[in-house]
C-alpha cells in the first residue's frame, strides 16, 4: 500500500510539474499570434513599413516561445502511457480521439503555416502571408478546443458507457463529448486567459522601451494594440469566468465549496471576497472557517446557479450528507461503490465460468450501482475533499490579479490615447511588473481547477491512484528530477533568448 501512495504522489508531482511548465509556454502562444496577426493586417492595409517591422519583432520572440513550448507538450502527451496506463486504457478510446484530432488536423495546420509565416517574408505575396500568419493564429487555438475537450470530458464525463466485459468506458457520443458544456466553458476561459497574458507580456516590454527612453515610437504603437486587444479580451474573459463556475457548482460541487472555502452550506451565500482560513480547520468540526474575511452578499448563490436564494452546499454538507437537501454522504458512495466492485468481480468470474444466470444477477447489481464504482476505491470518506487552503487561495489570488489588469489595461490604454504614457512612469513600471503577475495569474488557474478536482482522474469515476501504471515509484522518482532539470533549462534559455532579442529590440540594435 506504501507503495502504491508513494507510486501515486511521484507520478501527480511529475504530470504536474510537467503541466505548470508546459503552461508556461502555451497561453503566450495563444494570444500573441492574433496580436501578431492584428500588427500584421495593420501593415498589409496601410502599407507602412514601421508595422512590418514591429510585426516581426513579435513575431520573432513568438517563434522562441512556440519552439520550447513543444518539447514539454509531447512530453506530457507521452506521460499518460508511460505514468498513468490504468487511465489510457479504461477511458482511451474517449480520451485518446480529441488528442488524436488535434494532432491530425489543428497542430498540422498551424505548424505548416507557421513555417511560411516565418520564412515566408519577401517569398510570398502580402496577402498569402497574411492569410498563413492568421492560420496560425487560428490552428494553436483550435490546438487548445481539442485538449481542453479532453480535460473538460475529465471535469464531466459525458457521452460514454462502460463495458463490464473489458472494464473500459467506450465512446457511445462524440457529439456529447465534443459539445459538452463544461468544456467549450473552459476552453473559452483558458484562451481568453491566453490573451490576456499576450497582452501582457507586450505592455511590460514596451513599456520597458519607454522606461529606457528607446524605440518610442515602436513601443507605442505596440502598447495602442495589446492594451485595446488585452481590455477587450479581459471583460471577455469575465463572462466565460462566471459561466465556467456555474459549471463547476453544478457538476463539482465540491471544487466550488473548496474554492470559496464553504465548509457549512447555506442558502443566499455570499462570495468572499477577501479572507484568511483558519489554518487547522477541519472537515466536521466547529471552529470558525476564516479569521476574518470581507464578503460580498448573495454573490456565490448567484455565481454558483443563476439565483440569488439558492443554496449553495459546503464541503461538510458533500462529506457527510445532508438528508434534508437529498445529498448522499460520502461514507454511502463508498459503501455502494464497494458493491458495484464486488458484483463487477462476481459478473466477470460468473461469465469465465459460463454461469449466466449467476453473471445476469451481477451484472444487475452492478448496474445499480455503477454510477459510484470510483468511490468504491476510497480508503476514507476524508479522500474525496480536496486541498481546501490551496485551492481557495489560489483561486481568489488568480481573481485578484484579473481584475487588477483589466484596471491596468483601461489606464494604459487612456494614458496612450491621451499621450501622457511616457510621463507616468509608475504606469510604465506596472506595465513592467504585470508580466511575472500574468505568468502566476495563469498557473494559479491551472491550480484550481486541477488540485480542486481531487482526487480524482476523471471526476467521481476514477481516483488518481487507480489511474497510474504499475511501475516502481523509484523510476517516477528519477525522471521527475530528470523533467525538472530540463524543463529549468529550457525555461532558462528560453528567458535569455528573449532578452537578448528584447535587448536588440526591433531596429536590431539601433535605437530610435
Amino acid at each position: 500500500m506504501e507503495h502504491i501512495d508513494a507510486l501515486t504522489d511521484w507520478s501527480r508531482a511529475q504530470f504536474a510539474l510537467t503541466a505548470l511548465y508546459h503552461w508556461v509556454f502555451v497561453p503566450l502562444t495563444l494570444g500573441l499570434t492574433f496580436i501578431v496577426a492584428i500588427m500584421e493586417t495593420i501593415y498589409v492595409k496601410t502599407g507602412d513599413e514601421w508595422w512590418k517591422k514591429t510585426t516581426q519583432f513579435w513575431m520573432g520572440l513568438l517563434a522562441i516561445n512556440f519552439a520550447i513550448g513543444l518539447a514539454t507538450g509531447i512530453i506530457m502527451e507521452f506521460e499518460f502511457g508511460t505514468n498513468w496506463s490504468n487511465y489510457s486504457w479504461i477511458v482511451g478510446d474517449i480520451f485518446g480521439a480529441p488528442l488524436a484530432i488535434e494532432g491530425i488536423m489543428a497542430f498540422f495546420m498551424e505548424s505548416t503555416f507557421f513555417a511560411v509565416m516565418f520564412f515566408g517574408w519577401n517569398r510570398v505575396s502580402k496577402k498569402f502571408h497574411l492569410l498563413s500568419t492568421w492560420l496560425v493564429a487560428i490552428g494553436s487555438n483550435l490546438s487548445a478546443l481539442w485538449i481542453l475537450v479532453a480535460n473538460g470530458w475529465m471535469q464531466h464525463p459525458v457521452g460514454m458507457t462502460f463495458n463490464p466485459d473489458t472494464a473500459r468506458n467506450e465512446m457511445a457520443d462524440f457529439w456529447a463529448v465534443l459539445f459538452n458544456p463544461n468544456a467549450y466553458s473552459k476552453f473559452l476561459h483558458t484562451i481568453s486567459s491566453g490573451y490576456v497574458l499576450a497582452s501582457l507580456f507586450v505592455i511590460g516590454i514596451s513599456s520597458w522601451y519607454l522606461l529606457k527612453r528607446r524605440d518610442i515610437k515602436f513601443a507605442k504603437r505596440s502598447i495602442v494594440v495589446a492594451a485595446s486587444f488585452g481590455l477587450l479580451t479581459s471583460l471577455f474573459m469575465l463572462t466565460t469566468g462566471d459561466d465556467s463556475a456555474h459549471r463547476v457548482a453544478l457538476n463539482q460541487p465540491m471544487k466550488l465549496a473548496a474554492m470559496e472555502g464553504l465548509y457549512k452550506g447555506e442558502d443566499r451565500a455570499s462570495i468572499v471576497a477577501f479572507g484568511v482560513l483558519t489554518p487547522d480547520k477541519k472537515p466536521g468540526d466547529e471552529k470558525e472557517t476564516f479569521l476574518f474575511s470581507f464578503e460580498i452578499p448573495y454573490a456565490l448563490s448567484f455565481l454558483g446557479y443563476h439565483k440569488v436564494d439558492a443554496f449553495v452546499p459546503g464541503v461538510d454538507d458533500l462529506l457527510f450528507g445532508n438528508e434534508k437537501l437529498g445529498i448522499m454522504s460520502v461514507a454511502q458512495k463508498i459503501e455502494r461503490g464497494k458493491e458495484a466492485v464486488t458484483a463487477l468481480k462476481r459478473y466477470k468470474e460468473a461469465k469465465k465460468a459460463n454461469d449466466m444466470p449467476a453473471a445476469e444477477a451481477a451484472r444487475k447489481v452492478f448496474e445499480a450501482n455503477s454510477e459510484y464504482m470510483g468511490y468504491g476505491y476510497l480508503k476514507k470518506p476524508e479522500e474525496a475533499v480536496p486541498n481546501v487552503p490551496m485551492t481557495f487561495y489560489a483561486f481568489h489570488t488568480m481573481v485578484g490579479l484579473g481584475t487588477l489588469f483589466i484596471a491596468l489595461f483601461f489606464m494604459i490604454l487612456y494614458a496612450a490615447m491621451t499621450n501622457t504614457l511616457e510621463k507616468r512612469r509608475w504606469l510604465l513600471w506596472g506595465g513592467v511588473i504585470s508580466i511575472p503577475l500574468g505568468y502566476l495569474a495563469q498557473e494559479l488557474g491551472w491550480i484550481t481547477a486541477e488540485v480542486g478536482r481531487q482526487p480524482w482522474a476523471i471526476q467521481d469515476m476514477l481516483p488518481v491512484g487507480m489511474a497510474t501504471s504499475n511501475m516502481a515509484s523509484s523510476n517516477v522518482m528519477i525522471t521527475f528530477w530528470l523533467f525538472a532539470i530540463l524543463f529549468t533549462a529550457l525555461l532558462i534559455a528560453e528567458v535569455k533568448i528573449m532578452t537578448k532579442q528584447i535587448s536588440m529590440g526591433p531596429e536590431g540594435g539601433h535605437h530610435v
